[in-house]
């Protein structure tokens, strides 16, 4: 493994075993420790500037979120997602966003329906910049203040789960060509519906925004893996007419 992380800075308020953990979820989620991909310890520990320690304790971690697997004898890798795994985790997914978006219908403040208003706008303003990151910050505060709105914790607790288990596809889900102006005017109905009190239209609007959320991850999984089986073609060509 390459060095492809940048050290650790040591001037944060947050215990080391925090930061290291926070720079390789990161690192995780922006595709930089790719899925599949086996975590040295010593390696990293090296790369970010820190001792063995809080990588292991930050691995530990992360093993818990989802993000690596420990395999006995083996060693450590990057978690690997099937196209199977994320059917169900938006099938459940979908069930429980439209539950929460019915709940928020019925009891959401106006100060948090505020809120969302004005976070639509600032999304609007950071796709027109083509910030991807801001989008990214902005559109995971936008689904909180919705989820809160609901005023059910253990929904929250369960809903926020099952999204961080995808936290790392969303930059890719994002990226995909047109989605970031679809996803605005799916916020805007789904926020529509709440102000309206509809719980229905809220719920409804819910699934319609998770289904296609699904539809361009996997279509946006799909190019990504292209490019590389080309490859493989080209190579297998290249190998034959030299035969």
């Amino acid at each position: 493994m390459s060095s492809r992380l940048a050290p650790i800075r040591l001037d944060s308020y947050q215990p080391l075993r925090e930061v290291v953990c926070e720079s390789l979820r990161n690192a995780i989620r922006e595709g930089v420790l790719k899925p599949g991909e086996r975590i040295m310890e010593i390696q990293l520990a090296e790369e970010l500037g820190v001792s063995r320690t809080p990588v292991r304790e930050a691995i530990r971690k992360l093993e818990l979120e989802g993000y690596v697997v420990m395999m006995p004898r083996r060693g450590t890798y990057v978690a690997s997602m099937s196209i199977r795994d994320i059917n169900e985790i938006f099938e459940i997914r979908t069930a429980l966003e439209s539950l929460s978006n019915g709940l928020a219908a019925d009891h959401i403040t106006d100060e948090e329906l505020e809120h969302l208003q004005r976070l639509l706008v600032v999304i609007g303003g950071y796709i027109k910049e083509g910030n991807i990151e801001k989008i990214v910050e902005t559109d995971i505060e936008f689904h909180d203040v919705m989820y809160h709105a609901a005023r059910n914790q253990r929904l929250v607790g369960i809903i926020s789960n099952l999204r961080d288990q995808l936290t790392r596809f969303r930059t890719l889900s994002m990226s995909y060509p047109g989605r970031l102006e679809e996803t605005l005017e799916e916020h805007k109905l789904i926020v529509e519906a709440i102000a309206n009190g509809d719980k229905r239209a809220a719920s409804k609007a819910a699934e319609r925004h998770m289904e296609n959320s699904e539809k361009t991850l996997l279509k946006a999984m799909e190019a990504l893996q292209k490019p590389g089986d080309e490859n493989k073609k080209g190579k297998a060509k290249t190998k034959k007419a030299k035969e």
